[in-house]
């Protein structure tokens, strides 16, 4: 998923001329972005400046719903439903949308079939984060505490099949320790544990991290990948710890309900891909963990992303045994 792509300058110099040419047809109304989260997480904050950008770009507001649940099935199940015309979107993830649908046996929707690709934003590398009470200060020291403790080790996640808890699953497959997983309806339910003392372990991108880290009153150990994260760069990773398989970032994209008319879809393509190409915005997803920001060329580019990031998870998915019924 990590895959640095152009933008296109010709889809960038046309969206006024596009946006034209629909006219009144579209955007006929003010959108909607659905996040599949509670607000106060990673996702809540990328997709509030999408919308904020695409909206500026489109001509229309673009309301921002934080529909949480279920790892993401419920917001993504609004937007699978929705009348497909453009005017509802998803921010979608690489937990909210590709694991969650392979960790449960049943969807209310059927992800290849019920969206319409829109097109990519970029990829924040998961950090590992503990409650400073536990005793370490990396991987390996983390990896002696849990063996040596006489319970499990409990980590938050944002939902069942989120990104959160496939990593921290991997977690304990990698370090060969004993973690229980607690689940929330979002990251920030989640980090209010952590931060409490209730749970003692929790992976996110670092945007909601961030000022808890600069505080003390959490422990980064390890950013989960092979290169360290532009927002913590004095923080190794889990391939310098020696730990190469923790390997995992989360990933933005837009999508739309399927059936939406071609041209809307290209018009939010151009309407996403210039809001990205605009310095100020790069600037906040850079200092909020985005670190590698890599719109599509076209919709059909993150329709191919979505589904070899769905073969690579299914993997880890069996390998950690994330199956729900």
């Amino acid at each position: 998923m990590r895959r640095r792509q152009a933008l296109l300058l010709p889809s960038l110099l046309a969206l006024p001329g596009l946006a034209r040419a629909q006219g009144a047809v579209f955007p006929a109304r003010p959108m909607r972005l659905v996040i599949p989260f509670t607000a106060g997480g990673s996702n809540d904050i990328v997709g509030r400046m999408i919308a904020e950008g695409m909206a500026a770009r489109l001509g229309q507001p673009m309301v921002v719903e934080n529909r949480g649940g279920a790892g993401g099935l419920i917001g993504n199940d609004a937007v699978a439903k929705a009348p497909p015309d453009g005017h509802t979107l998803l921010l979608a993830g690489s937990g909210s949308f590709v694991i969650s649908s392979l960790v449960h046996a049943r969807l209310p929707y059927d992800p290849q079939r019920d969206f319409a690709p829109v097109g990519y934003v970029g990829a924040a590398p998961n950090v590992i984060c503990v409650n400073p009470r536990v005793p370490a200060r990396n991987l390996t020291e983390f990896q002696a505490v849990a063996r040596a403790a006489q319970q499990p080790m409990r980590f938050g996640t944002p939902g069942v099949g989120t990104n959160g808890h496939a990593l921290g699953a991997m977690i304990g497959v990698v370090l060969g320790i004993e973690l229980e997983p607690i689940h929330y309806r979002g990251t920030g339910p989640a980090l209010s544990d952590v931060l409490a003392g209730r749970l003692d372990l929790i992976t996110n991108a670092s945007a909601p991290l961030q000022p808890h880290i600069a505080a003390g009153t959490l422990r980064a150990l390890a950013v989960a990948g092979r290169s360290r994260s532009a927002a913590l760069p004095d923080l190794s990773t889990s391939v310098e710890q020696g730990f190469p398989e923790l390997d995992s970032a989360t990933w933005y994209g837009i999508l739309a309900t399927a059936g939406t008319p071609p041209a809307a879809i290209a018009a939010l393509h151009a309407a996403l891909n210039a809001t990205l190409a605009e310095p100020d915005i790069r600037r906040r997803l850079i200092e909020n963990g985005v670190d590698e920001i890599a719109p599509s060329p076209a919709p059909e580019d993150f329709g191919r992303l979505l589904a070899s990031d769905r073969e690579r998870w299914a993997r880890v998915v069996q390998r950690a045994n994330l199956r729900v019924e």
